[in-house]
């Protein structure tokens, strides 16, 4: 199960600002971003993962307050949303975090996962719906956007990269 780390950190700085109505948290992890969404009035919150392993520990430590489904991104989501936070794997191979935290590669160029998330969201989004996305300065980010309007909400400079939050809407 991939820790809290300072990328969590920093999306969860503006989880308070956009979780709203139908909320889906892609690849949950510890539960972080669940922890600051039930905070906020909100209608509905799922939280997917590949893991079964943190599918299991979400289910023990929610109990009923969130729906937590075993999956590869949107492969068995079957409903829309209005705001999807998605701290990815978004690390290229290589990079010597690698050794430390194998669950922060996203593919060769850090992007594989991103861009398979970006192309299949639009149809697991409501009308006027956001996701809320964390890359890094490490992750190929040319092309990724075509399909959004991104804006940068926040960053994080650390000693080797800088991390970004992006809000991204449809054109």
């Amino acid at each position: 199960m991939y820790e809290p780390r300072e990328d969590s950190y920093l999306i969860c700085s503006v989880v308070g600002k956009y979780a709203k109505g139908y909320v889906l948290d892609m690849g949950t992890g510890s539960g972080i971003i669940i922890e600051k969404v039930l905070k906020n009035n909100v209608k509905k919150i799922v939280a997917v993962d590949i893991d079964p392993e943190v599918v299991k520990h979400i289910k023990k430590k929610f109990k009923n307050k969130v729906e937590c489904i075993e999956s590869d991104l949107f492969s068995n989501i079957h409903e829309r949303f209005d705001i999807i936070f998605f701290n990815p794997p978004y690390l290229p191979y290589g990079h010597e975090e690698e050794l430390k935290h194998i669950d922060l590669i996203g593919g060769k160029k850090g992007n594989e996962i991103v861009k398979r998330f970006l192309k299949e969201a639009p149809k697991f989004l409501n009308k006027d719906g956001k996701i809320i996305l964390l890359l890094s300065s490490l992750t190929k980010r040319r092309g990724l956007f075509n399909s959004y309007r991104k804006k940068i909400i926040t960053r994080q400079k650390l000693f080797f990269e800088t991390l970004y939050v992006y809000e991204l809407k449809l054109k």
